[in-house]
């Protein structure tokens, strides 16, 4: 717009509307996982007690809802556990943190020395989260390699499907082509890749697949390492349930077969528990499924009960020990907030709680429940399968989940579940009562039923 002279008139700059709720504040200022910034408003959680999550979606509707996913499979006691809250408030009153580059502290070498008791491996590396134990485990597993002296071997096997975190050396054994991480292919690692391993299904407390399919799997397994294992440090896999990348349960079989070929050819094998350990398949830890003992473990997730971000990798002590006799001598990670004293207290009373709140039988239970709760999807047109394991209920649809739409719906039944890709899935908290189980089934069904038909 001009004036008589011919200048310009600045124009009044509009005001934004205000933004007063907290959706609204969210809205364009916060990244959320694998969403744009101008993506679907978030839901807001006001507050959460035992399973139930208090909640208010965009319109200011409130909810009150089962929390299906235990956080992402973290919450396993549930919210504002009192053990929990006890430990932590007794730690934030010593002391919240230190750096651990020349100290110690006590909690710190409680939840070493009960991992170590649990897992039957030797030693002990906090991380920060999964993704970052996962880094410290490949570390690990190429300077064990240099240490017996074998530099070329610093390339690693991993499965189709597979999923270990997001963070570029995690990245570079996902899968590549399947998985989330496709946008970075000049700045990931390559590594090599067998087939994703053969589905098996649960049936009375075994699971079970094709024996054809299953020694074909392990054919390419022996051939594969055969012909690349001058150049391999190791095996890493999520033992028996792929999470992130396809909530896939396979043969335990595969497991063991990757145990021996791995020593039979000097490398090690890394077990990626951070959402199948401490109970959540059936199995303290879901490589027991196997039977097999790793060289790496890592664990996560469920470590410190949902309360704080921390996971460890734990190794045996062959592979310590050639480490710390090589010229390296150290493990080269040390984060900043390694050890952090409240998430080791808190991780170390949420193992007690554990070990002492009968989670097998609570375990059992849910399986039992999911079973017969998401039993009804299979009469669904859209539904390509549903499975059960331990305290994982999946229905996997035959195309892509509408996943505003199924998540409205199913809090409208009253429950909290987060889909991905094709996949309609839960990992309900271990305290989760018969009747909390039952509402995620038929919260489940119904949201299918009414979305997708």
């Amino acid at each position: 717009m001009l004036d008589g002279t011919g200048s310009a008139i600045p124009l009044m700059a509009e005001t934004p509307p205000a933004r007063t709720t907290l959706i609204e504040r969210d809205q364009g200022l916060l990244w959320h996982p694998y969403a744009p910034l101008d993506g679907d408003a978030p839901y807001a959680v006001h507050g959460a007690q035992g399973t139930r999550l208090s909640l208010s979606a965009a319109d200011g509707t409130r909810f009150e809802a089962v929390d299906a996913m235990s956080s992402w499979w973290s919450a396993i006691h549930g919210y504002r556990n009192p053990t929990l809250d006890a430990a932590l408030a007794e730690q934030a009153g010593r002391f919240s943190h230190v750096m651990f580059g020349g100290l110690t502290h006590e909690p710190a070498v409680r939840l070493a020395e009960q991992l170590v008791s649990l897992t039957g491996l030797d030693h002990v590396f906090f991380a920060d989260s999964g993704s970052v134990s996962v880094e410290v485990a490949l570390k690990l597993a190429v300077q064990y390699q240099l240490g017996c002296g074998r530099p070329g071997r610093n390339r690693f096997l991993a499965l189709r499907g597979g999923y270990h975190g997001d963070t570029f050396a995690a990245m570079g054994v996902c899968d590549p082509v399947d998985g989330m991480h496709a946008a970075f292919p000049a700045n990931i690692a390559k590594q090599l890749f067998l087939p994703r391993p053969p589905a098996a299904r649960l049936t009375a407390g075994t699971l079970t697949a094709c024996p054809d399919e299953v020694a074909a799997w392990i054919d390419a397994l022996e051939a594969t390492v055969h012909a690349h294992s001058a150049e391999l440090a190791a095996i890493i896999v999520e033992p028996v349930l792929q999470g992130a990348g396809g909530m896939h349960v396979y043969a335990p079989a595969c497991l063991a077969a990757a145990r021996r070929v791995a020593d039979e050819h000097g490398l090690l094998l890394i077990v990626d528990e951070i959402a199948t350990g401490f109970g959540r398949t059936g199995k303290l830890f879901a490589s027991q499924w196997a039977q097999v003992v790793p060289d790496i473990m890592c664990v996560g997730k469920a470590l410190t009960g949902g309360y704080l971000t921390l996971a460890a990798m734990l190794c045996s002590g062959h592979v310590a020990k050639v480490v710390t006799n090589s010229p390296l001598r150290a493990l080269l990670h040390g984060p900043t907030f390694m050890a952090n004293p409240l998430a080791c207290a808190v991780a170390s009373a949420s193992l007690d709680l554990l070990a002492t709140s009968g989670w097998q039988h609570r375990v059992a239970g849910i399986e039992q429940g999911l079973a017969a709760g998401l039993a009804p999807a299979r009469a669904l047109n859209s539904v390509r399968d549903v499975r059960v394991l331990g305290a994982v209920g999946v229905v996997e649809l035959a195309g892509p989940v509408d996943v505003p739409a199924v998540t409205a719906a199913a809090l409208e039944c009253g429950v909290w579940i987060r889909p991905f890709r094709n996949l309609i899935y839960t990992m309900p908290p271990f305290v989760s009562s018969a009747g909390d189980v039952a509402a995620i089934g038929a919260g489940i069904c119904t949201a299918v039923a009414r979305v997708h038909g």
